[in-house]
């Protein structure tokens, strides 16, 4: 379904991240493109709620428009949108009516940033959190009593911090910049859980017969349940349902199985730190795949896929690409884009590190690097996390 308002602003998702790592919420940034740009709230509520249909939430909103914000709180509530009120129109009085309007019928408010005044006492009951970024917090001000989410945050480091603060949650990434294990801390091999999988990828790069691979993978039946239930998913969208490994690679072929394993490996750990790096690596994979939709080669759309999944495999299984290399399978155009940070896929990564920094500038530029307009890119970018949502 189309819905022009895709057109006219930038999308950002990032994680809302609990103290045990569990990702509890996205938060979807919408920027305009232009500051003069009409925006119409159905719109956008209209396209949300093909990724989050009721029950598949939640979403937290992050309308950075006066305009749409005013729209949003007039607009009719829903408890599988959660949407974020900056704190100068939470505390105008002419919002009290509308705030609480969106209480009383189960929208979740959260207050975002730091407030100059007290809230109104009608209003103040409307909030579950105060979002705040790190710059509010040393800014200080009147004190609101809710529970504190800090956004903007962009290491692993910076979110134990703003935990060990009092942090209910955070929304923010654990991964900036590239990993960089300290000296001698480098493994030598793969972690014993995830060596089934590279196993299999390597035989089936070499071309092994199915009853080897069938083998090896019987060796971790908790891998071979989970592959499974990926291939059944709706995301897979087989017309038929996928009753063993044997089956799989009857209907899939070598290549295409390569993909699915490329998914199981950065999504298998099971230390829960890794899970919101895990979140982010599924939605690269898929975003990639989706921005790649209209090239015919089939080979490169998978390839850009696993780009995706594999651009943040350092950080899950420790270890600097170069390593990762002497043990993974991984395609010469990945390779040039993740090692080098060349060749064809490397604009595309580009892309995707600007929409999960929801940064516009970034978004323009490296869209307008690829010839793809903000429409198709905000399309690409509902889709995946659609997809996502059906896969965990």
């Amino acid at each position: 379904m189309n819905h022009p308002i895709l057109g006219a602003v930038a999308l950002g998702y990032t994680p809302q991240i609990d103290r045990q790592h569990l990702i509890t919420a996205t938060r979807l940034t919408v920027i305009p493109l232009r500051p003069d740009a009409k925006l119409e709230a159905s719109e956008l509520l209209a396209a949300v709620a093909e990724v989050w249909p009721a029950g598949a939430g939640p979403v937290i909103l992050n309308v950075l428009n006066e305009d749409l914000l005013e729209g949003l709180l007039r607009s009719e509530p829903s408890s599988n949108w959660m949407l974020e009120v900056p704190a100068f129109m939470a505390t105008d009085e002419a919002h009290i009516e509308p705030l609480q309007a969106l209480k009383k019928r189960g929208t979740p408010l959260l207050l975002k940033g730091q407030a100059s005044q007290a809230l109104p006492a009608q209003t103040k009951p409307c909030f579950q959190w105060a979002v705040l970024d790190p710059d509010d917090e040393s800014r200080g001000g009147p004190d609101t009593g809710l529970p504190r989410v800090i956004s903007g945050l962009r290491d692993a480091a910076a979110i134990e911090a703003a935990f060990a603060r009092g942090a209910h949650s955070v929304i923010g990434w654990p991964m900036q910049g590239a990993f960089d294990p300290p000296p001698g801390s480098v493994k030598p091999e793969v972690q014993a859980d995830l060596q089934v999988i590279v196993e299999l990828m390597s035989r089936i790069d070499q071309g092994e017969d199915v009853e080897r691979l069938e083998q090896t993978l019987k060796r971790d039946p908790s891998l071979a349940f989970k592959l499974l239930r990926y291939l059944n998913s709706a995301a897979f969208g087989l017309p038929v349902e996928v009753s063993s490994f044997r089956h799989a690679i009857m209907l899939l072929g070598y290549a295409r199985m390569k993909r699915w394993l490329a998914l199981l490996l950065t999504t298998a750990s099971k230390d829960h730190a890794m899970r919101p790096i895990m979140y982010a690596a599924l939605r690269r994979g898929l975003l990639m795949e989706e921005l790649a939709k209209g090239m015919s080669d089939a080979e490169l759309r998978d390839e850009m896929f696993i780009c995706g999944l594999f651009s943040l495999l350092d950080h899950m299984l420790k270890q600097p690409f170069t390593k990762l290399l002497q043990s993974i399978p991984m395609p010469e155009r990945v390779r040039q884009a993740l090692v080098d940070e060349s060749g064809p896929f490397q604009p595309y990564l580009e892309l995707v590190h600007a929409i999960e920094n929801a940064s516009v500038f970034d978004f323009r530029a490296a869209a307008e690097q690829l010839m793809l307009g903000a429409e198709e890119v905000n399309h690409c970018v509902l889709r995946a996390l659609k997809k996502a949502s059906q896969l965990e």
